[in-house]
Formats: structure tokens, sequence, C-alpha cells
């Protein structure tokens, strides 16, 4: 299509219409395997909005592919036309009826944002997906999304009381309970919506065409029944029966997938909070067979919650740093889990079901262990089991564990029989599949590891959803439970439900859609599902030479294939974790580590350039970047965004030049060194406002921000002249003078070397440019010489076993994190280095942890203390550290900030064009926490970064953990 019919549809929208390769990059895929390069995609504001692009597709013949998070597992939002993304302004909680316990959202709220607004009213919406806190309710209905909760809560079509949709034509139609009188007078309508009703009316009234439903539809027993239209759930209803159930064409909506119309206001039915009084019993198995043999006993008791986890699951937990704490309650090497939770209103009830349970376990004798688990517990193990789907990718290498048959979900009491018979069709496809998910329901997440680059495991992805549908068939259970049809089981549909139901599904279609425009080639005539794959068949691999080493992944770009969409990455602010500012601060997909792993995916593969990094697509997904690494930690599959950029800067540099402010942030330490031998000219310099603002608009930095001191002073002669004759030597340390602190932060370096020298540990001062400075703007040559010189003079020191204790995270951090990828060869002396380097919150924290320093050298004055810790050491480290040792002195309150990066990170925030973004981070939970702050609490900040930005941001000074302990130190 030309460009020029785009630009006028996009002149008549309030919202936006984009269709540049980047964008249209970002779009291109989900959460599933499937790729399809999108027209366009639009950002509508109103209904009207809608209108238009109905009348558009209408009049070109193309396709509306609604999307929200865009966290389908099927390949429900790709296609070939526009996308119609309502998460930017379609995402309002419009009216909240207390008394109905009705609440009406439009589809771009995020499930767990509406249920943070509903709490303080006892409310809740139940159905709770893996994905809850970043899914938004408009997937949720078109998928008729049910997860962890529905053996108590039901699925979503469940709570759907109206829709407010608009129609093929731009007609709008609401959708709710209607009688029979109210479901007739529609029918004698003329319009679309009257044709609709008149079309079921005569579908449904037809007793053969009623037979043939209940014949070869899923068993009515499975709730989570979601093949093709739900035309079953509307069998039964005044209007064709002598039942009094209304009728609500809402149900037949939910879970077809925007086929049928767009979807603006949703009004859900809620449910109160669930019980205060919650324990979760984990059992344990040797074989996956006892696990399944344990779910129907299990479920004669009233669980809230009964998940599994198999080996391979459990076995990815260990590699990712975020979940590896939360298999604190896995005991030993177990087959598979079942996650048991029971809520009660009172503790002595709570006392009472544990002891029924725990009884029914002890009867079976299946289960080697059954832990009880309480309070953050329960969410620990949770976070774990959740993360399932997103851990998959942690696997190295090409095969991964491919959804297709991972939403089969059949009657308990067929669970077991089906899973055997699954396990014999595996392994005559030579298959160790994955199971995880929802036992209690009946549904198992099944998955193949399959290489879809491979044309044998391509065959081999059809020939196993092929045998896995007939075998649910067999069972007459559902071939798609929760995650949809979308393009990897539509094509299966006229098997599971029989070809003459299958030819009612294209009649509704079609009354519905008679110009197919919305989500073509999704439940009825079907894409073929082993085309359109997220990667070419039989491809050759594009060879990318890159200077730090990707070998762990396999190579740079196997570590941005390891994103597979599940869009951990789009949690907003308001959820836990840091992960990802840049996106909390734009909300556009293209600022979240999935949009940029996907783009350099995209680029790498397909680039026809020498180097294959220049292109300026990469330049843009990767600008707003703060290199926090909080995906490192938080993203399941560990995508490293921050060592990604670091790499792709060089490269892009490499061919079009480095800028000269990119140069005088990256020989920053050189600069501060000549400026620190005249520091009282310097500052003056940088102090005044007219040579302070020339310099800012040379170097373009933002005119609003205070550029840092620097100082000259000699560490030596501190640590020579302070009396420690009378105190008794623990044993040595080596205290690293950072870049930072021998210029910037000299207070700090003074403060650690007293606290350590009066609390007895013989002191040695190394000095040594990190290299952040340089690896935050891609000068990793650099970078790379510094890191190898650094090793070699830590030798003697890593010799002799001593402790590395670093001041500033980003600095001592790179010893364990970067320093790996830059000087690979020698890998037993950088392990020594990595567990030889501590930030010196750990040091203290395991000191005071062996008894070797107490709160008696320390002040009994009463203070309260909150902290805000860097992002290097949430993703690398711990907060917890931090806490431990600020909680020493007797009489300190000491809580953690729960704020996610401060939106510095180094230069990015002094850059002019990147001053909006930086304190927009910091607005969202930094500096409002910082301002509700008593003048008299202290805040805590051990990043150099941190402690300007909470300053530029909010007038507070911010003091790093050592400085506190200093102040609070007595001898």
């Amino acid at each position: 299509m030309e460009k020029s019919v785009l630009a006028e549809l996009s002149t008549r929208l309030k919202g936006e219409l984009n269709y540049d390769n980047l964008t249209k990059t970002l779009y291109a895929t989900d959460a599933s395997v499937y790729r399809r390069i999108p027209m366009a995609v639009a950002f509508p504001k109103t209904e009207n909005d809608l209108r238009l692009l109905i009348s558009f597709a209408v009049k070109n013949g193309v396709g509306l592919v609604p999307r929200t998070a865009g966290t389908s597992l099927a390949g429900q939002c790709v296609g070939d036309g526009i996308i119609v993304d309502t998460s930017r302004y379609f995402n309002k909680i419009l009216h909240l009826n207390e008394e109905k316990r009705q609440v009406v959202v439009q589809p771009g709220v995020v499930r767990d944002e509406l249920n943070r607004y509903l709490k303080p009213f006892g409310l809740f919406f139940g159905p709770n997906t893996s994905t809850s806190n970043r899914c938004m309710i408009g997937g949720m209905v078109g998928n008729n999304s049910s997860g962890t909760t529905s053996i108590q809560y039901g699925v979503t079509r469940d709570k759907i009381v109206a829709l407010r949709t608009v129609l093929s034509n731009g007609e709008q139609a609401f959708f709710e309970e209607i009688s029979k009188e109210n479901f007739l007078e529609k029918v004698k309508g003329n319009s679309l919506e009257s044709e609709i009703y008149k079309s079921l009316y005569e579908e449904l009234s037809n007793p053969e065409i009623r037979e043939e439903i209940e014949r070869e539809f899923p068993k009515v027993s499975i709730h989570r029944r979601n093949t093709g239209y739900a035309v079953d759930e509307l069998l039964h209803n005044s209007v064709f029966t002598d039942s009094k159930e209304s009728f609500n064409l809402s149900k037949l909506l939910s879970g077809s997938e925007g086929t049928l119309a767009f979807t603006t206001e949703i009004t859900l039915q809620l449910d109160m909070l669930p019980p205060k009084f919650s324990a979760m019993i984990a059992t344990h198995y040797v074989s996956l067979e006892d696990c399944l043999s344990d779910v129907a006993p299990v479920m004669t008791h009233s669980l809230h919650l009964c998940e599994m986890m198999d080996k391979v699951i459990l076995d990815c937990t260990k590699n990712n740093r975020q979940q590896l704490a939360n298999r604190f309650f896995v005991d030993g090497d177990p087959a598979a889990i079942l996650m048991l939770e029971l809520k009660t209103e009172s503790k002595e009830a709570l006392d009472e079901e544990i002891h029924k349970l725990q009884n029914t376990i002890k009867k079976s004798g299946l289960s080697y262990a059954s832990p009880v688990l309480y309070g953050d517990d329960i969410r620990k193990a949770i976070e774990l089991r959740k993360a399932g789907l997103g851990l998959l990718g942690n696997m190295v290498g090409d095969k991964k564990a491919v959804a297709c048959i991972e939403d089969t979900a059949v009657a308990l009491e067929d669970l077991k029989d089906f899973i055997l018979e699954f396990s014999v069709i595996m392994a005559g496809f030579k298959q160790n599949a994955v199971y995880y998910a929802h036992a209690g329901a009946g549904e198992l997440h099944l998955r193949p590891i399959l290489n879809l680059k491979k044309a044998k495991d391509v065959k081999l992805f059809r020939a196993i959803t092929t045998d896995v549908a007939k075998l649910t068939k067999k069972y007459k259970g559902s071939f798609s439970g929760e995650h949809g049809d979308g393009i990897v089981r539509a094509e299966f549909i006229p098997l599971m439900i029989g070809e003459r139901n299958y030819e009612l599904l294209k009649r509704l279609k079609t009354t519905f859609d008679p110009h197919n425009i919305f989500n073509p080639g999704k439940i009825v005539e079907a894409y073929p599902m082993d085309e359109s794959l997220r990667y070419e068949i039989d491809r050759e691999e594009p060879v990318i030479n890159t200077l730090m080493d990707f070998s762990d992944s396999e190579g740079i770009l196997k570590a941005a294939e390891k994103c597979n969409g599940s869009g951990d990455c789009r949690k907003s602010h308001n959820m836990n974790g840091a992960m990802c500012p840049s996106y909390h601060a734009t909300l556009n997909e293209k600022d979240t580590t999935r949009g940029r792993a996907n783009t350099l995916r995209e680029f790498l593969t397909n680039s026809e350039k020498p180097n294959q990094f220049d292109h300026k697509e990469l330049k843009e997904v990767f600008d707003l970047c703060l290199s926090c690494k909080a995906c490192a930690s938080e993203c399941p599959s560990n995508v490293d965004i921050a060592t990604l950029k670091a790499e792709f800067l060089y490269q892009f540099q490499e061919t079009n030049g480095y800028s000269f402010r990119s140069k005088l942030f990256a020989n920053s330490t050189k600069t501060n060194a000549l400026g620190s031998k005249v520091s009282g000219l310097t500052n003056a310099v940088y102090d005044s406002k007219i040579l302070g603002g020339i310099l800012k608009k040379i170097s373009g930095i933002a005119k609003e921000r205070i550029l840092p001191k620097v100082y000259n002073f000699n560490f030596d002669d501190r640590l020579k002249n302070i009396d420690n004759q009378g105190v008794n030597k623990l044993k040595k340390v080596v205290l690293y003078i950072d870049e930072f602190t021998k210029y910037l932060d000299i207070e700090v370096g003074k403060d650690a070397i007293d606290v350590l020298q009066k609390l007895g540990y013989e002191v040695t001062l190394f000095y040594a440019e990190s290299g952040r400075t340089y690896l935050s703007k891609g000068f990793l040559k650099q970078a790379k010489k510094l890191a190898a010189k650094n090793i070699e003079d830590l030798k003697p020191l890593l010799n002799q076993n001593l402790p590395i204790i670093g001041l500033e995270p980003s600095a001592i951090l790179s010893f364990r994190d970067e320093y790996k990828r830059l000087c690979p060869n020698d890998k037993p002396l950088l392990e020594k280095l990595s567990s030889h380097s501590f930030l010196i919150e750990e040091f203290l924290a395991k000191e005071i942890e062996q008894g070797n320093i107490t709160a008696d050298s320390f002040t009994e004055e009463e203070k309260i203390v909150k902290i805000h810790g860097h992002c290097h050491q949430k993703a690398l480290s711990n907060q917890k550290v931090t806490f431990d040792v600020l909680n020493l002195p007797k009489n300190y309150k000491v809580s953690i900030i729960t704020s996610g990066c401060c939106g510095m990170a180094g230069s990015f925030g002094y850059e002019k064009e990147h001053y909006e973004t930086s304190m927009a981070v910091g607005e969202l939970k930094l500096f409002p926490a910082v301002r509700k702050s008593d003048l008299d609490t202290i805040i805590s900040a051990n990043g150099t970064s941190c402690r300007h930005q909470i300053f530029d941001g909010t007038g507070r000074k911010a003091l790093h953990p050592i400085t506190i302990l200093r102040q609070a130190l007595l001898v």
C-alpha cells in the first residue's frame, strides 16, 4: 500500500498511525513463535478513530489486529494488516458500582492495576494469569483467560457482565444480559446487531445444530474450554430452553480473539477479597506419575490454588538471579511439585484445613516432602511458578520449549490417563516435554522442545500438535484451555469440534464480519500453523563478530533471541521491581526490554550491511535504555539489554564515529583528574552561571543540571594518620578507590577508611579506573584495556585471598559482570575476582553475621533511615545487605524505599535530550518518597548518580551508607 494512503488516514485520526520500519518491527511478534510484518500500527484515541479504521479496512481490504500487552502465546496479536494497539489511550477505569460489585473498564487496563484500584473497596477481579502484572483486560476477554485462581473464581467469561463494542460496519453495539422478550425484539431490527441476533436465533433454534454442538464440543465439566467460538455457552438460556437464565452475547465474544467485534468498554463482575489467612503446602514427588496421582485426592479440599511445576521448569530457576532466591522451599531434586494453597477467615480454621490436607497427602504416601509456607513465602513461591513461561527462554541454544500443545485441558478424572498417553506420544517423538501449570483445573502447559529454525523440527511441530490434538479429542477435552486458538491451534478446530460445527462458526463470523477485517486468519479460515514463523527455516545463521564475549548464549544474536515476548518488561512502576524504567516513563513498546531485543534480533538477522549494527532503528530503541541492568535479573530469560547496548554502541560508533559529547563523558575520569589539580578554579567555573552555562551548552548537558564538584585528596595520608593503635586487627582488606571516589566523592572514601580502620581492619588501598564510563558510552576497546590492566594488578592481592571492597556499585560490580565479557580468557582468575569483590555493605553485613562487628561500636541515638538502592546492586547483589548494615546501630529504624531506577544512570540524566525522561523516572517513585520523608530522616543512596539525582530532583542530600555508619561510629 502506498504510504500516501496511510498518511492521509493518519491525518484523520485523533490518535496516531505509525508505519515506519521500527514500529512495524516492534509489532511483528508477540509471545508466540510467529512473525508477520504489519502494514502499520494504530493507536486510536476515540471510538471515532476505530470507526475510521474500520471504514479504511473495509474499503482497502486490510485486516485490523487488536492488541493490548501483546503477551499472546498462540499468535493472536500478529498479522499483515493494521495492528490496533489500545493500550496507549483506552486504558481507563471508568466506573465502579460498589453495591453491584461491578466495574467498567477500557480494554487497556492492566489486570493487577485494576485490582490495586479495587483493593481499598474490598473487591478484586478473580482471573489471575501468570502475566497479570502487565496483561490487560481486553486481552483477557479476547482469550477468555483464567490462570491460577480459576478453581475458586472461574474464568474471564464468567465475570463479563457487558461489552460495549464497535461492529464491522461502524455501528456501536452493547451486549449484556437480555430476556427472551428483549432478544426477540432485537431480531426484528434492520441493524447489523439485529442481523447477528437473527442469525444466532435461526442457527441455535435448530435441534440438529444443538445436538451436534452437544456431541462434539468439549465436556461441559471442563471449565477451561475455549476452542473456537463458545456457541455451547449460548444453548442453555431462556431464549432456547425453559431455563430462567438470561441470554448474554458477551459470552460468545469472550474468547473470540477480536475476530467478531472491537470492544471498547468491559463491565466486570467482581468478588470480595479472598480470606485473609492463607497457607501453602508444596508437595514434592520423585515422579510425574506420583504427582498426577495426588491431584484428584487433594482437589477434594477447598483449594484456592493447585499448580504444578516439573523438573525442567525448576532447573531453569537455578539460572535466574531473581528466582534463585524463590527456590527456598524446594527440597532436593524433585521430578515435580504441587503447590496447594488454602485460605480461610481465621487462624484456627486454617490450621484445621492444613491438618485435613496433610492427612490426605500422608494417606497417599506419594510425596516425599511437603513443607508448609506462610505469609510472604507464599508470594515468593507463586512468583517462582509465574516465572515458568519466561524461564523457558533461558534454554541456551536454538532448542526451545515451544508453545503449541501447551493449552490442553481435560476433565480432572481424565488428567492422569491423558498425561500418561501424552508421555507415550512424546517418547515416540523422542521428546522430553515440559510439564507445568494448572493441575487442579485439569490443564497442564505441555511443551515439546524443538528448534524451529530447522525443517525437521518444524515437521515435528506439526506432527506433535496433530497427535496431541487427536488425543485431546479422544478425551473430549479442550485443545485451547486459556491461551486461545490464535494461529497455532486454529487449524485444528474442525478436528476438535467437528466439520459441521466449524461451518457454523464460519457462518457466524460472516454475519458479524462479512468483509473479514477483524483479526483475519484466526479461529476460522486459519493461517497454517507451521508458516510465518519467527525464524527463516534452514537459514544460514548470520556471522556476527563482537568485542564482548557472548559465548554463554552462543553469540549475541542468540542472546537477543532469548526474549520470548512474555512482556515482563511491560509491568508498570506500581509493580515490584525496576524493569524497565524507560518504559515506565514513556509507556512505549520501543522502550521495553522486549522491544529492544526484538529489534536487535530483527536487524542482526536481516541486515545486508557490512556492519549489521549500523541501523538508525537500533540507535532509536537503545537511546532511552538507562543501562540499569534490571532486565538482567528480572527478565525471566535474563536478557541483559545493558550489555547488548554497550556492544551496539561500540559497533555503531566504529562505523559512524564517536561524538564529542560521548568522548567527553567516556573520558570524564581524565577530565576530572586534570580539573582536580586546580579544583577551586574548576568548581568555580562549574558554579558560574555564565561559564558553567557555556560549558553545558557546548557539551550538550541539560541546563537544569548541577555539575558535580571535583576534588584533590591524598587518601594514603588519611590512611597513615588514623589512630587505630588500640584496636585489635581483625583481618586485611583491600579498599578499592574507584574513579568516582577518587575525584568526586572523596568524603565517602574518607569515611570508608575511617570506619574500616577504627573497626580493626588493616586496609590496603587499590586505585584504579573501573571503566564504567567507557562501558556506558560504548568505548569497549578502552574498557577492555582497563579491565585487563586491573585484573593483572589485582592478581597479587587475589593470591592472598584478600577481599576487594568497593564503594560505588557500578564500579566494583563491573568486576563480577562486564569484566567476564571483556577479558574472558582466564576464567579461573575472573571467577576468583568475582568471588572476592564486595560492595562495602556486603562485606560489613558478612562481618556482622560472623560477630566481628557489633552494635557496641555505634551510637544508641534514634534515627530514621530510608534506603534507595543502586540499580546494579539490585540486579547483581541485593539491598538487604545495606538494610542489615544500617540496622546495626540499636535505635536506627531503617526501611527500603520501593523505588526502581533513580533516572540519572551516569551521564544519561545529564544529556539535555534525556533530562525530561530522567526526571520523569525519578518522579515515579523515588522523588515522592523522599519528599514525604521528614527533614530529619536520613536518605541513604550508595550510588554517586543516585545521590546527585536525589539532590537535583528534591533538594535533599542523600548519604552513602558508609557515611551514615561513620556518623554513628563511637570509636
